[in-house]
This record gives C-alpha cells, sequence and structure tokens, in this order.
C-alpha cells in the first residue's frame, strides 16, 4: 500500500486531488495534504511516503526547494510536478531532480490518474526470497559482460598511474562512442555485501548479482546524469560521473547532496530489488581530466570506511579527515574525537535554532561541514535520536512549557516554536503527546 503527499497552497487543490486518488482504486494507506514546503517536510520527516505531489509555486519555499530537501530526507521519494507555468526552464530544473512528471494545471483527470499509476507501477517490487531471486536473473540475464572491451580501458583510465589517459580516452570515443569530456568528474563505487548471505554463493551467482547491481545503476542514472557504469577488476561497480561546464555552473543544484542522494538511492535499490546491501563509496569533484585517476581512488579510500561503520553504507571522502601532508586514515581515538566534536557542534546549533522556521538538516549539516547522510548517521549513533525527532522534541517541549505557564494563544506558541501554520503544530503537538494543546491547557 502506498502514502501519498499531495503539497499545495491551494486547499482547493488538494481536495480536489485526494478526492481524485481516493475513488481510483488504487491500493493507497494513507494520502496526506500540505499547504507549505515546511509542512511537506515535517510529513516526509515523519511519514513513510512513497510519492510526493507537489506545486512549483508555493509562498516562502517553492516545490524546486521541496524537492531538494526531500531527495535529501529519503532520495528514493518519487516526485511529480504540477504547475499553472509552462515554463521549459521549471520543468527542466524539475527533471534534472529526479521529477518523473510535470503536469500543467488546470489537471486532466486522467492525465495525473495516468502519470501517479505510471509511477507507483515502477515502484511495485519487493524483495522476494533468495531462491526465487536468483532462479529469476539465472532466466534472465545472461553472463556475458557488457562490451569487456570498453571496460578495460574504462579502468585503464582511472589507473592511478595512467599516463597516457588522453590516448585512452579517444580510443574510448572512436571504439565505443564513450565520450569523457567533462571537465568536471566523480566516481562512485558500489560493492555488494555478499558475505552477509547465509548461503555459499556460486561464482555465477556472484556474477549475476554484479550485472543485476549494474542494470540497477543504468536505470537509476540514465535519464538525468551524463555517466559511464562498469565492472571494476575489484568485483565492485565503478560510475563515472562528469559535468560540461554548464551543468556545473548551474548553482540551484547541489552537486555533492546529488552525489550523496545517488549513493542513498543505490544502496536502497539494491537492498529492495536484490535483497543484498551494498557499500558505496563516493568521490569530491574535481576539475579535469588528469584527476580521474585520483577521484577514482577516493572512491576506494571512501568505501573502506565501511571496516570502521559496520552499520552505514554510503560513505562520503570529503565526511573523513585525513592527514594534510599523507592523507593517512586517522587513528580510531582521532576518529571518536572528530565525531564527538560534529555531534556536539550540531547539538549546540539545534538549541540555538530549533525555533526558526525553516530550518534543515542541509543547513546544520553545512554549518558543521559534513553531509547530511554522515551528519544524521552520527547523531542518531551518538545520541540515540533521528536528528529531526530531536528538532521536534525540543519544539514540543517549549511548546508544552509555554501552554502550561503562559497565556500566549496557539498561533502565538506556533509561532514561537517554527511552525507557519498553527493548524500543522497541532497536529504535530498531538501526534507527539497524543492529546490537542487545548486538551493539554484544561
Amino acid at each position: 500500500m502506498y502514502n501519498i503527499l499531495i503539497v499545495d497552497d491551494e486547499p482547493l487543490i488538494c481536495e480536489g486531488l485526494t478526492a481524485l486518488l481516493s475513488s481510483s482504486g488504487i491500493n493507497i494507506s494513507h494520502i496526506y495534504n500540505a499547504h507549505s514546503g515546511y509542512e511537506a517536510l515535517d510529513y516526509l520527516r515523519l511519514e513513510n511516503i512513497d510519492l510526493l505531489v507537489t506545486d512549483i509555486q508555493m509562498g516562502s519555499m517553492s516545490g524546486i526547494e521541496l524537492m531538494q530537501q526531500a531527495k535529501i530526507i529519503k532520495p528514493w521519494v518519487q516526485v511529480i510536478v504540477i504547475s499553472a507555468h509552462e515554463t521549459f526552464q521549471y520543468a527542466q530544473l524539475a527533471i534534472r531532480l529526479g521529477a518523473r512528471d510535470y503536469l500543467i494545471k488546470p489537471l486532466n483527470s486522467e492525465q495525473f490518474m495516468s502519470s501517479v499509476r505510471h509511477v507507483l507501477l515502477h515502484m511495485d517490487k519487493t524483495v522476494r526470497d533468495q531462491d526465487e531471486l536468483m532462479s529469476d536473473l539465472r532466466e534472465h540475464f545472461h553472463m556475458q559482460e557488457p562490451l569487456p572491451g570498453r571496460t578495460t580501458l574504462m579502468n585503464r583510465m582511472l589507473a592511478a598511474d595512467t599516463r597516457d589517459r588522453e590516448a585512452v580516452i579517444e580510443e574510448l570515443r572512436k571504439q565505443y562512442e564513450t565520450n569523457i569530456e567533462g571537465p568536471y568528474f566523480a566516481v562512485v563505487k558500489m560493492k555488494l555485501d555478499l558475505a552477509s548471505d547465509s548461503r555459499a554463493l556460486s561464482e555465477r551467482d556472484e556474477l549475476l548479482l554484479q550485472y543485476a547491481a549494474l542494470n540497477i545503476s543504468n536505470e537509476l542514472l540514465d535519464a538525468e546524469w551524463d555517466h559511464q557504469s562498469f565492472y571494476s577488476p575489484d568485483q565492485a561497480i565503478c560510475i563515472v560521473i562528469q559535468w560540461n561546464e554548464e551543468r556545473y555552473g548551474d548553482s540551484s543544484v547541489d552537486k555533492v547532496n546529488q552525489l550523496e542522494m545517488i549513493g542513498r538511492s543505490l544502496h536502497f535499490n539494491v537492498h529492495k530489488f536484490l535483497g543484498f546491501h551494498a557499500v558505496v563509496g563516493i568521490s569530491q569533484i574535481l576539475k579535469g581530466s588528469d584527476f580521474l585517476g585520483e577521484v577514482h581512488a577516493q572512491a576506494d579510500k571512501a568505501i573502506q570506511w565501511s571496516s570502521e561503520y559496520k552499520d552505514h553504507y554510503v560513505f562520503y571522502y570529503g565526511d573523513f579527515k585525513w592527514g594534510v601532508q599523507t592523507e593517512e586514515e586517522p587513528t580510531e581515538d582521532e576518529i571518536a574525537a572528530q565525531n564527538n566534536m560534529i555531534v556536539e557542534r550540531s547539538s549546540k546549533y539545534i538549541h540555538q535554532n530549533y525555533a526558526q522556521k525553516g530550518l534543515t538538516l542541509n543547513e546544520i549539516a553545512q554549518k558543521n561541514h559534513v553531509s547530511p547522510n554522515y551528519l544524521s548517521y552520527l547523531f542518531k549513533k551518538k545520541t540515540g535520536y533521528n536528528l529531526w525527532e530531536y528538532v521536534i522534541k525540543l519544539r514540543m517541549e517549549e511548546s508544552k512549557r509555554l501552554i502550561l505557564n503562559t497565556d500566549l494563544r496557539r498561533y502565538e506558541i506556533s509561532e514561537q516554536v517554527g511552525y507557519e501554520s498553527p493548524e500543522h503544530f497541532s497536529k504535530i503537538f498531538k501526534k507527539y503527546f497524543g492529546i490537542s494543546p487545548s486538551e493539554m491547557k484544561k
């Protein structure tokens, strides 16, 4: 069953789409309505949302900003954008951020429902029994390595000591029409954690799973990214992502956040469809083909951190502090001290700013110079709280204090603890305490 979130600052549109979906016969569990981007973010943080349907122009947070934040929170959430503006720039940016469709108001009911069904149909896959999975893979996937000559050249291009890199790039272009132009590059590497399976997999089965993982990576990235995916000699999937000057110069999209979204989506989808965890290493973004060996080495180093963090799966090279001169791994004590400092600084920042309207995980992460993904992991590991649950805890405790000790009205308390809408504040309050603000006052 699916959970759908509809976001529009016009309540009548939310009500109309809710009624349409409710009578559609689709297997829907809950339909949530939000009238601003900030309300929508709370639903995304607190509920298991499968599909986000959002207007593109809404008050203090646009649909584009909401999409960016939604993809940081849960990169696998599917998105349909609705807009009164048939503007190519908006549509292009929405698709670049992963929107599955861009519909123009006034909405055609049949077109909207067709779009929703299409999106949900592509989500409607679950992890099956491992024996059934392997049987299907043996039946539908072939052992043949895709373009082995191209794979050899791609790995040669990324080797740290490649002296004829430009010649290899030219050979890739001529023989396989593979254009490596950049000038900005990053590498994402993914390794399947096959050791977690209790059975001994044959070499053939491991190759089948690797091929299936390669197909998943291509399906995730093909529409939106200029990338090349191929096998790595260390039994990993290697993905080279490139940007030209124009795409990289678009400041409306945070590139590192997007790389992390790719990493988390790869892990999520491999686990969902194949039943195995995947460990993902992500490099920084460097300019120039001379640095292809460097970004490849960074992705390898990032993936090695999985030995320190057994319960974490996506690692960005820039999150870890290396020796300035030697780039040696820090000691366990240095790692612990660094992580404690990140959590302490984050906690302090949250205490100072929890009542700020529009506070986001991305903002807290930027203040601590780490990625949102790594900060979320560390915060939960050190405090026991999901980071946003901690923000809500502080907001609710303060609102309870104000209700019991002051004569402030509901809208005034809502304002003081960071909520735009008194109605939305009341929903969060009741979910947290089990009673409404007015019931607590009595």
